[in-house]
């Protein structure tokens, strides 16, 4: 079978003032993905937003441990790498062609022998998510894209949050249906959910989650926390 092909696509993440100053800081990602679309091996357009996110709060990551689930092709973990975080990605242990993207990503900026890369399947209690030890956030983008895996993915990120007191899982969401709801999941599962305004971390440009594919591409921004003790 011919193997798919790849291209290496840039990003780029500038302080403000970045475009017109030398000296301002500047941060160049390369992400090798697959032209032709699937989950784990596309930078989806969710996945810039939440970039943005990790390079606003830099300064507040840097040294801290961040696990990105879901990881694909990487980037908000990357740019969190960076940036001085201890990054773990991971992706499903079901899906090593993902897994292997994460790999990619992370050889592609340098990153192959500082960043774990780990097989954590949503809902299910490995050793791997049993023995991850100290995190203090969680990314995911786009995660949230079907329905069925949405109480999957809260059972993970609860027990991880339910272990590393103070930690909190930012997530990046893309608007796929209106009637989608996540309200009765958290309640379940005891978390608490804020939305992050895009203009709180410069990510409401118009082209920051630019994309080929077509339909609108609506993007919110999520905070999930423990709730606190009745």
């Amino acid at each position: 079978m011919a193997e798919v092909a790849q291209h290496v696509r840039k990003f780029l993440f500038r302080a403000p003032g970045g475009r017109n100053s030398s000296s301002a800081e500047c941060l160049e990602v390369l992400i090798p993905e697959v032209v032709s679309p699937s989950y784990g091996m596309y930078t989806w357009p969710c996945a810039p937003v939440l970039a943005q996110y990790v390079w606003y709060n830099r300064h507040s990551l840097a040294n801290q441990t961040v696990l990105e689930i879901g990881a694909g092709t990487a980037l908000p973990g990357i740019v969190a790498a960076k940036c001085g975080a201890q990054v773990i990605l991971s992706d499903s242990g079901q899906l090593p062609k993902c897994l292997r993207n994460c790999q990619v990503s992370c050889q592609a900026n340098s990153l192959a022998r500082t960043v774990a890369v780990i097989g954590l399947t949503w809902g299910v209690f490995t050793p791997e998510l049993l023995h991850l030890g100290p995190i203090d956030v969680i990314l995911g983008s786009d995660c949230f894209y079907d329905p069925s895996v949405f109480e999957d993915i809260l059972v993970t990120v609860s027990y991880i949050l339910e272990h590393n007191p103070g930690a909190k899982f930012v997530c990046s969401y893309q608007e796929r249906a209106s009637d989608w709801s996540l309200e009765h999941l958290l309640h379940k599962w005891n978390l608490s959910c804020t939305q992050l305004p895009l203009s709180s971390f410069d990510a409401d440009s118009t082209n920051i989650a630019d994309s080929n594919l077509p339909g609108s591409h609506t993007i919110h921004v999520f905070q999930i926390t423990r709730s606190p003790a009745a």
